[in-house]
């Protein structure tokens, strides 16, 4: 039988950290006179005796022993237990349990898909719990991203292991200098953001939550109107540079400030990333001008915008791009298959994997004329190992069956396929806004039936931990010692 000792343990002390967590929006709005203090206070007593209960009952004599199994659980039950902490304050104003929980795990997993509406006149505590969700929700997938899933194998993250000693000791010594790094790097950008933001109009409030929502890709406004209630276009063009910034590897920041000044820029995976969406952002200002009488450079400035939210699956709108022309419908909705790097806060499928597809069929074409020759596939400048491509190859196979699944399952709830369809891909490709009427940019997901926003929060999960790793513990033998 597997030892659950262990992940107990783990996850009393992220109930723990909730707790402290909790305590930020309970001192906002005690400043601010607002009542809602009382139930962040209250669910921060109630997280810290659970977290410190479950710690006392399963504390170890020594390190705690966590296998390959326990991570998997670790990882998955992780996110489902701060959910659940994060969505007891939602409760407070005016919505129901299943509204709670997606709102709370579209922060956390940085989706940003919302049901809140009078948004403008929210306390201020409930709008930084949303931010501050989506920001360590962010700093969270890098870790993940650049320390987990590595090991685990998942979609070709192998790729990105990242080198350490032998010895245990020092490996965890590596891996707490590489987060401390990270973090460090990850709260400077934060600050330069939110910086920015207050020089060019933002109030500090603003500023500060938006910085927040922008750097961890997560998209979550503290304004009905998303990033349109901003009409100074340099506001536009500094969230897109942030926007940018949070789906490049964050290795590679840190790798820039250590000396390595050309690591940033010869990543294969970057050049890629930055080449779209520069070509995509051109050609849509280019046919936007011709459907509507505006100057270049504003519409350089919507599509560029836009197509950097979705394709960074960050999910701001500064208008709503599906009354472009059913061109753009389809263009948006491609672009959401897309995301970002590997080892950012960004989602969706990521720039690698369809760089190594197009590896894989290039190579594949070649031997269809010509089945005895030999191709060496290489990923920025290294060979390619041997089981990468059979672990992308599954990763999008297991993806796309999973949009197909969940598309049927919301179908079946009563909605039209478009709605269905769009918000399965934006669920798990955590980019936050659909497509149509009712789930697009200027909507909400308000009025979805309970059992799809059910549906949907489990999508947003997957999504998250790259499908796989939620499959894995469905698995019988996992569960096998």
């Amino acid at each position: 039988m597997l030892n659950l000792r262990p992940v107990v343990y783990i996850l009393g002390w992220i109930s723990c950290a909730m707790a402290v967590m909790l305590c930020l929006p309970a001192i906002i709005d005690a400043v601010f006179h607002d009542a809602e203090w009382e139930v962040f206070l209250l669910t921060a007593i109630v997280a810290l005796f659970i977290g410190g209960v479950s710690i006392y009952a399963t504390r170890p004599k020594g390190r705690p022993e966590i296998g390959l199994r326990q991570s998997f659980l670790i990882t998955s039950l992780g996110w489902i237990v701060v959910c659940l902490w994060s969505a007891l304050p939602f409760m407070h104003v005016g919505i129901g349990f299943s509204d709670a929980v997606f709102e709370s795990m579209s922060a956390i997993t940085t989706t940003g898909s919302t049901v809140l509406t009078h948004l403008d006149t929210m306390p201020p505590g409930i709008l930084l719990w949303r931010a501050i969700l989506q920001w360590f929700g962010g700093i969270g997938i890098i870790a993940i991203a650049i320390l987990i899933l590595p090991l685990l194998r998942i979609g070709g993250m192998q790729l990105f292991k990242i080198e350490s000693s032998d010895t245990s000791e020092e490996k965890v010594f590596n891996a707490l200098r590489t987060v401390i790094a990270v973090f460090s790097v990850y709260v400077g950008l934060t600050v330069a953001c939110a910086v920015l933001f207050e020089i060019f109009g933002m109030n500090s409030f603003d500023a500060i939550t938006h910085a927040m929502t922008t750097l961890s890709t997560g998209g979550f406004s503290t304004h009905d109107e998303s990033f349109a209630f901003f009409k100074d276009l340099r506001l536009h063009w500094v969230a897109t540079v942030f926007m940018i910034a949070g789906s490049i590897p964050f290795i590679l920041y840190i790798k820039t400030l250590n000396g390595q000044w050309t690591s940033l820029f010869n990543d294969q995976q970057v050049k890629g990333f930055i080449l779209f969406l520069v070509v995509a952002s051109l050609l849509m200002a280019l046919w936007l001008t011709g459907q509507r009488d505006i100057s270049f450079f504003q519409a350089l400035t919507l599509t560029t915008f836009n197509i950097v939210s979705v394709v960074t699956t960050t999910g701001f709108a500064s208008e709503d791009y599906t009354l472009w022309g059913t061109g753009a419908v389809g263009v948006f909705l491609v672009l959401m298959f897309v995301g970002g790097c590997s080892g950012s806060t960004a989602g969706a499928i990521k720039i690698y994997r369809h760089q190594i597809l197009l590896l894989l069929v290039r190579a594949h074409i070649k031997r269809l004329f010509s089945p005895n020759r030999v191709i060496p596939l290489r990923y920025n400048g290294k060979p390619l190992p041997t089981d990468v491509p059979n672990s992308v190859l599954s990763f999008l196979a297991v993806y796309v069956a999973t949009i197909a699944v969940f598309t049927v399952l919301l179908s079946l709830l009563g909605l039209d396929i478009v709605t269905a369809y769009s918000a399965t891909i934006t669920a798990i490709g955590n980019v936050g806004p659909g497509i149509g009427n009712v789930i697009g940019p200027s909507g909400t997901f308000a009025s979805l039936p309970d059992a799809a926003k059910w549906i949907l929060v489990l999508a947003m999960l997957a999504g998250r931990l790259e499908v796989l790793a939620i499959l894995v513990v469905f698995d019988p033998d996992f569960w096998r010692t």
